[in-house]
C-alpha cells in the first residue's frame, strides 16, 4: 500500500512538472509573439537616429558632396529627394544614388529615395528616356488600364535607378482654370475622375514596388498664389473640401494608400494659425481620426517661398511634427537643413516633441520601409532602352496620347 501511495505521488509530481513546463512552453511562445519587432528596433535607436528618420532632405549639385556625407554620418536622414539640378544623365543620376546609398552604410536603415516622377512638365527622368504625357491628357482620354500601365512604366524608370518613392499622383481637382501651379498636373476638375485614374497609377506604382506618395492634400486645385513663392489661401469650409477637394484623398485612404503629401495652403476657417502643412486640426483631426488615414504623412518642401517667406523654418518643422506629420521635406540649402535638424533634436531632448510623438511617427517610417523591402544595394547599370520600348508601346495602343 505505502509503495502504490509513494508511485502515485511521484507521477502527480512528474505530471506536475511536465504540466508546467507545458504552460511556460507557451508563455513564452505567447511573449516572442507579442513582441513587435519594429518596437525593438526603435528601442535600439538613439535619439538623433529617430530625429533623421523623420527627415527627407535634398542634395545641392550632381554628386554626393560633403554635406550630403555629413546629413547621412552625423544626422542619419531617412531620405533624399531628387531635382532636375541633380540630373545630368542616367548615368550621372546613377552614380549619385549608388553613391548616397554606399555613405548610408554607416547606419542601419536604408534609405527613402525619391522623385516628383509626375509625367508633363514635371519629370526629373533624364533625357534618355521617353517623354511621358501629363495627368491632364491622361485625364481626356479617361482610361483605367492606360493609368495604370503608365504608374507601372514610371515605377520601372525609378526603380531603374534604384529610386524607391514617387512625390505622385496628383490628386488635385483642377476646379480653377487661373491656377497654373496645377494646371495639367491634374487629371481633370471632377473628382470622381481624379479619383478613379490617381487611385489606378498609384496601384501601377505599387505593382513595381514604387512607394506612391499621393498629393497635395487637403487640395491644391482651387489657388491663384504659386506655393513655390507665397502662401495660398483658400477660403473653402470642410463641408466644401467634403464635396469636392477632399473626394480623391477619401479614396486613396480607401485603397490603401502608403502615403500622403500635405499641402502649403491656409485654410482660415478651418486652422486661421497654421497652414495644412503643420496644422494639427487638419493633420490629426481630420486626417488621422476623421478620415482614418494611417499610413505615412510628409510634408511639401518646406524650403518653399509659402513657408520661409511666412514662418521660422525650424519652427514649422517642429510644430508640422507636433501635429502629427511623420516625415518633413527640407530639399534645398545644406545650412537650412542642418538648422532644421539641429533644432528637431534640441526639441526631442528638451521635450517640446515628445519621445511619445517621435516614436510614433520613427515606427511609420519603418513600417514603410519594412513592408517595401527598401534596400540600399547598389544598382549596376540602367538600360532606357528597353523602357521607352513599352513607352512606344503604349503610343501605339493609344494613339491619341502621343504628342
Amino acid at each position: 500500500m505505502r509503495k502504490n501511495y509513494l508511485l502515485l505521488i511521484l507521477v502527480l509530481a512528474l505530471l506536475a512538472i511536465l504540466g508546467y513546463g507545458y504552460v511556460t512552453t507557451m508563455d513564452n511562445r505567447k511573449n516572442t509573439e507579442d513582441i513587435d519587432p519594429i518596437q525593438e528596433q526603435i528601442k535600439g535607436m538613439s535619439l538623433e537616429e529617430k530625429v533623421g528618420q523623420l527627415v527627407m532632405a535634398g542634395v545641392d549639385t550632381y554628386e554626393n558632396d560633403l554635406n550630403s556625407a555629413r546629413l547621412l554620418q552625423e544626422y542619419h536622414v531617412g531620405g533624399f529627394v531628387f531635382f532636375k539640378k541633380n540630373v545630368k544623365d542616367a548615368n550621372q543620376l546613377l552614380s549619385l544614388i549608388n553613391s548616397l546609398k554606399e555613405t548610408n552604410s554607416v547606419n542601419k536603415l536604408p534609405l527613402m529615395l525619391a522623385v516628383d516622377e509626375e509625367g508633363g512638365r514635371v519629370s526629373r527622368m533624364p533625357s534618355e528616356f521617353t517623354k511621358l504625357p501629363s495627368s491632364r491628357r491622361i485625364g481626356e482620354l479617361n482610361s483605367d488600364e492606360l493609368s495604370y500601365r503608365l504608374g507601372g512604366i514610371v515605377g520601372e524608370e525609378l526603380k531603374s535607378f534604384g529610386l524607391n518613392t514617387n512625390f505622385a499622383p496628383v490628386l488635385d481637382v483642377f476646379s480653377n482654370p487661373q491656377n497654373q501651379v496645377i494646371g495639367d498636373r491634374a487629371f481633370g476638375d471632377n473628382p470622381t475622375l481624379v479619383s478613379k485614374l490617381g487611385i489606378q497609377t498609384m496601384k501601377g506604382l505599387r505593382s513595381q514596388n514604387i512607394i506612391s506618395v499621393v498629393k497635395h492634400f487637403p487640395g491644391h486645385g482651387d489657388t491663384f498664389v504659386d506655393s513655390h513663392v507665397g502662401l495660398p489661401v483658400i477660403n473653402h469650409d470642410l463641408n466644401r473640401l467634403k464635396s469636392l477637394e477632399l473626394v480623391p484623398f477619401y479614396k486613396a485612404v480607401e485603397n490603401k494608400v502608403d502615403a500622403i503629401m500635405l499641402a502649403h495652403i491656409l485654410l482660415p476657417k478651418i486652422d486661421s494659425e497654421y497652414p495644412a502643412s503643420f496644422s494639427k486640426i487638419i493633420i490629426s483631426d481630420i486626417l488621422r481620426k476623421e478620415m482614418l488615414f494611417d499610413g505615412v504623412i510628409i510634408t511639401d518642401d518646406l524650403t518653399m517661398g509659402a513657408i520661409v517667406n511666412n514662418y521660422d523654418l525650424s519652427e514649422a518643422a517642429i510644430t508640422s511634427i507636433n501635429a502629427g506629420s511623420d516625415m518633413v521635406l527640407v530639399c534645398h540649402e545644406y545650412a537650412k537643413q542642418e538648422a532644421v535638424l539641429k533644432a528637431m533634436q534640441t526639441a526631442a531632448q528638451t521635450g517640446r516633441i515628445s519621445l511619445e510623438r517621435i516614436d510614433q511617427s520613427v515606427y511609420r517610417v519603418l513600417k514603410l520601409k519594412g513592408e517595401y523591402a527598401l534596400s540600399d544595394r547598389s544598382i549596376e547599370s540602367v538600360n532606357p532602352l528597353s523602357i521607352n520600348h513599352k513607352i512606344e508601346v503604349l503610343y501605339r495602343d493609344f494613339p491619341s496620347l502621343k504628342p
